[in-house]
């Protein structure tokens, strides 16, 4: 596959040499040689256009915009921390694959779950734009992952509106999030504040039976509660025949 490279009017995917690792460029002729490279790029371009920091916006505007936000992408192991709580926060970090938690540890290392991240999300963006000097909170790798680092350009170039538009809406939807992980924290028991986040996430998925994000351990971190009394509630909430479960699937009973 060969593309003219001095003159971009012949080709509307010439951005797209952004995200390839290796090229092969002849001063000769004057072209550059794709190989399977391209059909990276191409897959790159069609997830990030799937993603809600990115949604509404062109092949073009995304690879742009990738431009002025310098970014750089990272690989990590499964348990290993993307950062730590003090350190200065990137401006924007979005996962291409696996999936975080964001955290929070006391001084005697207890840990409290304050959310996740999936493909396709962004995390701790609300820390850089206030501009935190250093985070209050750690990022750990819940699986293999791979992650997007964007950095806000100070000056100079001019993002898409749908961009800014974009990151309002899901910076307004975390806040929504952070308000219902009040609500049921708010809770005065543990079986309390266990039913109320299996209501909601019913309420979310819109049916009785859903699965949620968390492992056991998981979840009795983001309700701030101790694993063994979760699972013991887990068990009385069986026998009393409100909700079946197994791993993170649960089924709520009449």
């Amino acid at each position: 596959f060969l593309v003219y490279f001095d003159n971009s009017s012949q080709h509307s995917s010439s951005l797209l040499l952004y995200f390839l690792d290796g090229l092969y460029y002849t001063k000769l002729v004057k072209y550059v040689v794709f190989t399977t490279f391209l059909r990276c790029a191409l897959k790159k371009l069609s997830f990030l256009s799937s993603t809600a920091l990115f949604r509404g916006m062109t092949d073009q505007e995304i690879s742009a915009a990738l431009q002025l936000l310098s970014c750089r992408e990272q690989a990590y192991e499964k348990g290993s921390f993307l950062f730590t709580a003090e350190v200065s926060p990137p401006s924007l970090s979005l996962v291409l694959e696996g999936n975080v938690s964001i955290v929070r540890e006391d001084y005697w290392g207890n840990r409290s779950v304050i959310g996740l991240a999936s493909a396709g999300d962004i995390f701790c963006e609300s820390f850089a734009l206030a501009g935190f000097s250093s985070m209050p909170v750690s990022v750990v790798a819940n699986s293999p992952c791979r992650i997007l680092f964007l950095s806000l350009p100070s000056k100079g170039g001019s993002l898409p509106v749908a961009f800014y538009r974009n990151l309002l809406e899901i910076t307004s939807c975390k806040n929504i999030a952070l308000t219902q992980k009040i609500q049921h924290m708010s809770q005065k028991t543990t079986r309390e504040k266990l039913l109320s986040y299996l209501s909601s996430q019913a309420q979310a998925a819109g049916s009785s039976d859903f699965s949620i994000p968390f492992a056991r351990q998981g979840l009795a971190d983001y309700l701030s509660v101790d694993r063994s009394a979760l699972s013991a509630q887990l068990s009385s909430l069986r026998r009393e025949g409100l909700l079946d479960c197994h791993k993170n699937h649960f089924r709520l009973l009449s």
